[in-house]
């Protein structure tokens, strides 16, 4: 079942941004701190409650959750140079390793494409570092395309 997550989801949330964080960290230690959270709990409670930042979490029989998509609504209102389109950015997806293979990713981010279509989005984003070449894989098999590239000279 996909739905909102909720505040009882919030330790399984927790467990999974760790994961995310360690390939990050694992590709990057000189960027990312391992093992660490990118949001506190009680940065979570807040942001399952934020309309303008849904998360929607992927959960087993057993109620725990298998899989999440961090989302926030983007628009650029009367810039100078940008569209007033509206975007729904993919701020994070993550199924737990234990999982991987039985399509958990696939389902969540259709789940993301419905529910953008839905609120009248004209896309949805998302970056990707490069380290993460299994995350490039699966988002080019979604169909995404790259959009922007960001680059670095390490000094």
């Amino acid at each position: 079942m996909i739905r909102r997550a909720t505040a009882q989801d919030v330790d399984d949330v927790l467990k999974l941004l760790v994961q995310v964080d360690m390939v990050h960290h694992n590709g990057r230690p000189d960027l990312f701190k391992g093992p660490a959270t990118k949001y506190t709990k009680e940065e979570l409670l807040r942001i399952f409650t934020d309309d303008s930042r849904p998360v929607f979490v992927l959960v087993g029989e057993d109620g725990h959750v298998r899989g999440h998509a961090f989302c926030e609504h983007r628009q650029f209102v009367d810039d100078h140079v940008l569209t007033d389109i509206r975007t729904l950015y993919i701020d994070d997806i993550c199924v737990d390793e234990a999982c991987r293979g039985q399509h958990i990713g696939s389902r969540l981010y259709e789940h993301v494409l419905a529910y953008a279509r839905e609120a009248g989005c004209y896309n949805v984003t998302l970056n990707v570092w490069s380290l993460n070449e299994g995350a490039m894989k699966f988002y080019e098999n979604c169909g995404m395309k790259p959009q922007k590239v960001g680059m670095e000279t390490i000094l």
